[in-house]
């Protein structure tokens, strides 16, 4: 008992500043602590949603035929679901259908030819909605996209890429979305998984990849806005962020904790679909985006200015071999 006095006259001691300082550093101590332990959760305990129960019985990937495309496909019908797989090359997606077919028997696989670059976009959006009518659309991956062929300068990005960019980035995965939704809202449930970038929601910029990082910051702003218009719908619209994945248009080949194969980030990424409105699915990502949001902006913004100008030099290196030879 004379302990506990002892304790409330040291309190009542204490000024008022210091009482709500230890106040303030509590809460933030609690707060802290209870986002720790749900970002653990998130990342090692929650269990992915039943896609096809909870969703329905068909996915639809765009850019199905390499890469994180290729890899959510192949999750997609190892939960059970039917595929519908876009890509721009036949003979890259009938390969990939094969193989999927080949390795989960029971899965039907349909294809769509669809070039995002196009000039003809708008009618092959067109096409591509009148390929799944009919179908119970439960799923729809927006994963087809483009990037530059190395780092440049913003005065030195052609017309032919600033276009490209674009159209893929922005009007295609609008278009695609416009085309699937209707279903989804007939049907009232749905989820929408658009692959955005670290360039656009992790680091404070990405210079010398300027109108690829916008084009990625569109998809963010774009899939929260989605988000918030048909959560009472029924359908769960979110934004992947992945860092780099070791693909052809991330140009790396090899995989590392840091880097992850295209199917160890799928498989962390089909476990995200249905939750959060923008994720990082790869727990080292998380760490990473995490230590990037604690440094000043000016101290990323100058390492990564220094590394995308090393990346342009060696870029304009192989441009000249090339025209050497």
């Amino acid at each position: 008992m004379a302990g506990t006095c002892a304790h409330v006259d040291f309190l009542r001691a204490q000024p008022a500043w210091a009482l709500a300082l230890a106040a303030v550093g509590l809460l933030v101590a609690v707060s802290s602590a209870v986002r720790l332990a749900l970002w653990l959760y998130a990342a090692f305990l929650r269990p992915g949603k039943p896609l096809r129960r909870r969703y329905g019985p068909w996915a639809v990937v765009t850019g199905a035929t390499d890469g994180i495309g290729r890899a959510m496909a192949f999750r997609l019908a190892a939960s059970g679901l039917r595929l519908v797989l876009v890509g721009r090359n036949p003979d890259k997606l009938a390969t990939v259908s094969a193989e999927i077919k080949g390795k989960y028997p029971k899965v039907e696989v349909r294809t769509y030819v669809l070039d995002f670059a196009s000039e003809g976009l708008a009618a092959g959006v067109e096409g591509l909605k009148e390929a799944i009518r009919g179908l119970e659309v439960g799923v729809l991956v927006n994963n087809a996209g483009a990037s530059y062929p190395y780092a440049r300068f913003f005065h030195e990005v052609d017309e032919e890429l600033m276009r490209s960019l674009i159209r893929v980035n922005v009007e295609g995965v609008t278009r695609v979305t416009q085309a699937v939704l209707p279903v989804m809202v007939e049907r009232k449930r749905g989820a929408i998984v658009n692959i955005g970038s670290g360039s656009s929601s992790v680091m404070p910029s990405d210079p010398l990849y300027s109108v690829y990082a916008a084009t990625k910051a569109y998809i963010d702003q774009f899939s929260r806005c989605l988000y918030v218009e048909y959560k009472s719908k029924g359908i769960d619209v979110q934004c992947q962020v992945p860092l780099y994945v070791a693909t052809k248009m991330a140009s790396i080949r090899k995989s590392s904790f840091f880097v992850p194969s295209a199917d160890t980030y799928a498989r962390a990424a089909i476990r995200h679909i249905g939750y959060e409105p923008r994720c990082t699915p790869y727990w080292p990502h998380s760490v990473v985006w995490f230590l990037i949001s604690i440094l000043p902006e000016p101290i990323i913004d100058n390492m990564r200015l220094g590394m995308c100008i090393k990346i342009r030099k060696k870029g304009q290196a192989k441009d000249a071999n090339k025209k050497a030879q």
